[in-house]
């Protein structure tokens, strides 16, 4: 079989997968409810095959950076689908990962995540982190959040990605959806241009280094709704990851910041089922209070998972709590609740 990527992005979609990757040496392999599956059926990728599928796409601008950095993220369409691609090098050989955007966004309801994030969608200022591991569900909360907003309200979004994954409908607001390196030559120039955009909501793909977690907690502080993700498993932890980017001499000015400007952060979790393909998420949710602020400001972040663990009432829910509901209601096993735990000793309060 002499492979293109149409057919390779087709065997996605028609397996319903979210991932698929292409490595020489190796069969084509499929990430299904977050398990990889090697297609044995097919023939295995060759060197020459990689390279023939990846280059068929790359526009010469795309090939001299992929030469140059020796990795490139972009996006591609293809049957009305969007997917997220990395191309790098391994061991020499051309390698590439393909993610599918769902063609529609769904709503936070179909998404299973609990009613309370809806909060963020009324904010008029402030920032709202989206958190946990890679390929577990964030940019699709994310998304679901913004296309919310631009179904209620008439305001100006502007989000910053790398690359763009889902390309919002046209509603009530207007949306300018811009590209690292292809509509902006970085983070840090798109973000200072942002504000002076007339913007209400800024989205920024994720908050990488120093300089892009500055500007964000600057766009907060002035007024403007931003969202962003981390690479964090819990909210303490992102609090902690902010804070410990600065120098000592700036964290005290910086938990002042950020105990003002944050509204909330959720973390979460794709969890699979039983006895199903599909997986549910969990989510730990932190909602900025006076209590929490002080524990910010004060830096005394180990704190915050008695707030969120004594403060459900108010919507604050400890990512423990969140596995043991979905226990309950037999979405899931007790074994699996377990073994995701972030915190042993709490989960084995809410499951005995």
């Amino acid at each position: 079989m002499i492979y293109n990527y149409q057919q390779i992005l087709q065997i996605l979609i028609d397996r319903q997968g979210s991932d698929i990757h292409i490595i020489p040496n190796y069969y084509p392999t499929i990430r299904i409810a977050g398990e990889l599956i090697q297609i044995k059926n097919l023939e295995k990728i060759t060197p020459e095959i990689s390279k023939n599928i990846i280059f068929e796409f790359l526009r010469e601008d795309q090939k001299e950076l992929l030469l140059a950095n020796k990795e490139i993220d972009l996006a591609i369409s293809y049957n009305n689908y969007r997917f997220r691609t990395n191309i790098y090098y391994s061991q020499n050989n051309l390698c590439a990962s393909f993610r599918l955007i769902p063609s529609v966004i769904k709503t936070l309801e179909q998404l299973n995540l609990p009613q309370i994030i809806k909060k963020t969608i009324d904010l008029k200022q402030g920032l709202v982190l989206i958190t946990g591991p890679t390929g577990e569900g964030k940019s699709t909360t994310l998304a679901s959040i913004i296309n919310e907003i631009n179904n209620k309200y008439s305001k100006h979004i502007i989000t910053i990605e790398d690359p763009i994954e889902y390309i919002y409908p046209f509603s009530k607001s207007i949306i300018s959806q811009r590209e690292l390196h292809q509509d902006t030559h970085s983070w840090t120039v798109a973000l200072k241009s942002a504000l002076r955009e007339d913007p209400d909501v800024i989205l920024v793909g994720e908050m990488r280094d120093f300089d892009t977690i500055s500007l964000v907690l600057t766009a907060a502080e002035t007024g403007h709704l931003v969202f962003s993700t981390l690479h964090t498993n819990s909210a303490p932890e992102s609090i902690d990851r902010i804070i410990d980017i600065f120098p000592p001499h700036q964290q005290n000015q910086i938990r002042n910041q950020l105990s003002s400007v944050l509204r909330m952060i959720i973390s979460q979790r794709l969890i699979p089922k039983i006895n199903s393909f599909e997986r549910i998420p969990a989510v730990e949710i932190l909602i900025n209070n006076s209590a929490i602020a002080n524990n910010i400001r004060e830096g005394k972040t180990h704190l915050i998972n008695n707030i969120l663990e004594t403060s459900e009432r108010e919507g604050q829910i400890i990512f423990e709590k969140s596995l043991a509901n979905l226990y309950r209601q037999g979405l899931i096993s007790k074994e699996t609740a377990f073994s995701f735990a972030i915190r042993p000793k709490e989960i084995e309060k809410f499951i005995i």
